[in-house]
């Protein structure tokens, strides 16, 4: 799988395409992707994606919004179902700023679009004119084809990122990996913290993160960790570590690696967040922790022994 930057930087022909921000790669996007990937295997062309980094809503609702996805996480994801090259674009002004035509004219340049896919409510161009209709009718004039694909729903309704990112900030992982289709995930480098966890016999892997990535709330949870790709159980500490320090302000994440005992710093890990075990809590003395912590770990095997 190819993952570019920059549309310059790359020129294909007859590809099938959809667009969109695919935050998470959620069910409902899933359901496209097969559609974009069998459709084009079965007439040996390329399946395309192009996503956009920073989140749109970022540049255009001039607010942050921290994304389930990291460019590179969401790009691994694509791949994993079949995409054989993710086009993150640019979004900024300027961009928000094109027309459907004139954007469809640069993909049609660089990607040699000969089928597009979106979803049921996808537009895009300046005040997102490029509904479905107008997307099919400068397909005409292109020489591309289009498809709508329609929403994938559960009981709760309409599966979205928004309502995912709404249970992942809640902490509600488990929730969240039913609408996702997959464990919500995280990945970062291995960095030094302060060793209290060697001190107290409970080691732990403290992972950086990037400033955009949404965080699950501050809690323990049961997580898979792939090291060196090879999956472990973790309990997994997201915090401010009430018990020792009193003004932090970010959070931190920290991986009790179970049956492990090797040197990783500075390699890049990922994470799995299967289930939330407890809120985090200040205990009244560094041994109240360390049996809690115990238990949390406990637990933790028992989830784990249940997973299929």
């Amino acid at each position: 799988m190819q993952h570019i930057h920059s549309l310059t930087d790359i020129t294909l022909k007859n590809s099938w395409l959809t667009i969109g921000v695919y935050d998470g790669v959620h069910r409902g996007h899933q359901e496209i992707i097969y559609k974009l990937t069998a459709g084009a295997k079965a007439i040996d062309v390329p399946a395309v994606v192009v996503t956009f980094f920073p989140h749109p809503a970022t540049v255009l609702g001039k607010r942050e919004v921290k994304c389930l996805t990291t460019p590179d996480e969401r790009a691994d994801l694509l791949a994993a179902f079949g995409v054989d090259v993710v086009v993150t674009h640019p979004f900024d002004e300027s961009v928000a700023g094109l027309s459907a035509r004139e954007f469809m004219l640069r993909l049609k340049q660089h990607l040699g679009v000969s089928h597009l896919l979106m979803g049921y409510d996808f537009a895009l161009g300046k005040g997102r004119e490029g509904n479905a209709t107008r997307l099919t009718e400068l397909g005409r004039e292109m020489m591309y084809t289009t498809e709508v694909v329609q929403a994938v729903s559960d009981e709760s309704g309409v599966i979205s990122s928004t309502e995912i990112r709404k249970l992942i900030g809640l902490g509600n992982v488990a929730d969240a990996a039913n609408l996702l289709g997959h464990n919500y995930g995280l990945h970062g480098l291995v960095v030094h913290g302060d060793g209290r966890g060697r001190k107290i016999n409970f080691p732990t892997a403290n992972i950086e993160y990037a400033d955009g990535k949404l965080i699950p709330a501050n809690g323990i949870y049961a997580c898979w960790i792939w090291v060196n790709g090879v999956r472990r159980k973790s309990a997994v500490n997201i915090g401010v570590r009430p018990t020792f320090v009193n003004d932090a302000t970010r959070s931190l994440v920290e991986a009790f690696i179970m049956d492990f005992d090797s040197d990783i710093y500075g390699q890049d890990v990922r994470l799995e967040f299967v289930a939330r075990l407890r809120d985090e809590l200040k205990f009244s003395s560094v041994n109240a922790l360390i049996e809690q912590m115990q238990r949390d770990v406990a637990w933790a095997r028992e989830i784990f022994s249940k997973q299929k």
